[in-house]
Parts: structure tokens; sequence; C-alpha cells
């Protein structure tokens, strides 16, 4: 909307300016017979108060949009739309079917090894995952992914390791190197922690001793909570993908609710120390996220982090009263 709305206000403004020239040069005085285009004039004085208005306009988006509070909101509904469009299905909706293919016994019939490097230095953006499964079928080869989107790669980092029955040309490993989109900037199009980052990052500054300002970060506990609700109830994908005749292709380096927990709470933590309201919601945030969690290793992803908030809090507050109600809610998760 805020972009629509530059776009707006510099398209007129530059409009209205080019008109203006086009008027004045039209205004003439020759022979003794003065021509005005007071219709032109007209239209121009219009546009101009247009202009004026939405200049008004502009300036109050602007000051709103600053706000840490829309910020925050803003990124918020980013990030849970991206969850849901990342992580559409949700347990119980379909037969899980857990993946318990080794890998050692999956690469036994390919006796040919090639490393797949990065081309070029930069964050990995994307991974086209349908276009190199037809490609890997095409090929009878299989691709052990040890990065995905999101990561920052050195040139000639090794990406992944592709086993393959027989010799692969050059031509065929340049299709390969095709499917991955390499920037100089991390993008949220398959990285669902780039938003978490970003609300991590807010809360992260708003903590510092420059700012203090407990208020916004616990504004950005109470978002990521919500986000990592849905995600106790999301399915994440396997990490073994698999042709149309069922034969193992790729084994991809993929999310899990642990590392997402990790990305949304281990630096809040760790910069909440001085703040005894912060470490407080966190401890009540992972109250909530247990509350929704069925699966154990969810569960025990939540009571880890529920023990390192309990020890910094045991760490860092002085007053008895304030580390009395971090226990009193520790013991919520940590005592089932």
């Amino acid at each position: 909307m805020y972009v629509r709305l530059n776009q707006v206000v510099l398209g007129l403004y530059i409009s209205t300016y080019l008109y203006c020239l086009l008027v004045l040069n039209s205004v003439s005085d020759s022979s003794g017979y003065t021509f005005i285009p007071s219709i032109s004039i007209l239209v121009a004085i219009i546009t101009a108060a247009i202009n004026i208005i939405l200049l008004i306009v502009f300036i109050h988006q602007i000051a709103t949009s600053i706000q840490a509070d829309k910020v925050v909101s803003d990124i918020s509904e980013f990030m849970f739309n991206q969850a849901e469009t990342l992580f559409p299905e949700k347990m119980g909706e379909e037969a899980d079917q857990e993946n318990t293919v080794q890998a050692s016994s999956a690469v036994s019939g390919y006796p040919k090894r090639a490393y797949v490097n990065a081309p070029k230095s930069g964050y990995l953006q994307y991974v086209d995952g349908e276009a190199l499964i037809k490609i890997l079928t095409r090929l009878d080869a299989l691709l052990e992914l040890n990065y995905r989107p999101g990561k920052h790669l050195v040139k000639g980092t090794e990406i992944g390791l592709l086993f393959s029955k027989s010799r692969l040309e050059e031509d065929e490993f340049q299709k390969i190197y095709n499917q991955f989109v390499i920037g100089n900037t991390k993008t949220s199009q398959q990285d669902l922690e780039f938003s978490i980052q970003q609300m991590v990052e807010i809360a992260a500054r708003a903590l510092s001793p420059g700012v203090n300002d407990p208020f916004t970060a616990i504004t950005c506990i109470n978002n990521l909570t919500e986000v990592m609700c849905y995600l106790t109830q999301a399915k994440f994908p396997s990490k073994y993908l698999f042709d149309e005749e069922g034969n193992l292709r790729m084994i991809a380096d993929t999310f899990n609710f642990e590392g997402v927990l990790d990305s949304a709470f281990n630096q809040i933590r760790q910069f909440s120390g001085g703040s005894p309201a912060v470490i407080i919601r966190l401890m009540e945030a992972l109250t909530t996220i247990h509350g929704f969690t069925s699966k154990d290793s969810h569960k025990k992803a939540v009571i880890k982090h529920a023990e390192m908030v309990l020890n910094s809090g045991k760490q860092n507050l002085k007053e008895k009263n304030d580390l009395d109600d971090l226990s009193e809610r520790a013991l919520k998760i940590l005592n089932q």
C-alpha cells in the first residue's frame, strides 16, 4: 500500500510539473495578440491543489508507517501469511508418513560421487525442487543438499553431494546449478526464518541499553508466539523427496520446529537479561506454545527453551518476587 502511494504521489508531482511547463510554453504574445490558455491554467491549479492534499496524506502515512507498533504489525502479518504459504498442511489432515530412510543405504546403489559447489558467494535465495527432481530422475541420480534457502554461501562451498551411476557431463551439472538462485541479499520466498529474524532484530534493538524499550520487545514476543503456535500444528516437509515412481531423488536440508523456535527466541533471551518483564513474558509465551504442542519432539524443544529462560532468570533477576513469578510460570511446563 505504501509503495503504491509513493508511486502515485511521485508520478502526479512529476506529471504536474511537466504539464505546467507545457502550459507555460503555450503562452505567447505576438503581433499585439496575447494568448493565455485559461482552461489549461485552471486544470493546473486544480492539479496543484490535489498535489497538496496528496502531500498531506503522504506525510501522514509515512509518519504512521515508521512507528514501531506499525512496523511490528506489518512484519507479523507477512510472517504469518508466509508460514501458512510454506506450511499449508496441518498434522492430522492426512496420514503422516515419516520416512525413515537411511542415507547410507540410499546412496549405496550409486557408485559415482561428485561435489556440487557454490558458483559464487551470496545467500541461497531459492531452490527449484520440482525441476531438480525431474533432472535427477532423468539422470537416475540422488542429490544430498547441505544448505537450505536463507543460508550464506562462499564461492566453492559444497552445496551438496551428487550420487550417480555413471559420470555426468559438464552440461548436466550446469542444469543442476541453474536450479539454485544465489543473490547478495536474503529473501523471504522460501525462508521463513528471514521474517522471524526481522522481528527478532526489532526486539533485540528495543532491548539494547541505548533504547531500553521492553514494551516493543514484548510486542515482538507476542507476535512470534502466534506464529509458533500455528507451527506446532503445521506439517513440516520431509527431508526425503521422491520421484513419481517412489525412488529417492533428493535429501534436503529442511526446516524443523526446534530450529524455528531457536531462531525466534534464542537471541531475545540472550538480550533480555536486564529486563525482568521480558524474561517473564518469554516464559509465558513458551507456556502458551507448550499448550498447543502435540508431538513429543515439539514438547522437548519448548521444555529446552523453558529451562534456558529459567536459568537466565536465576542469573539475572535480583528481585526475589520476580524470580518467584518466573519459577511459577516455568512449573507449568517443567512439571508436566
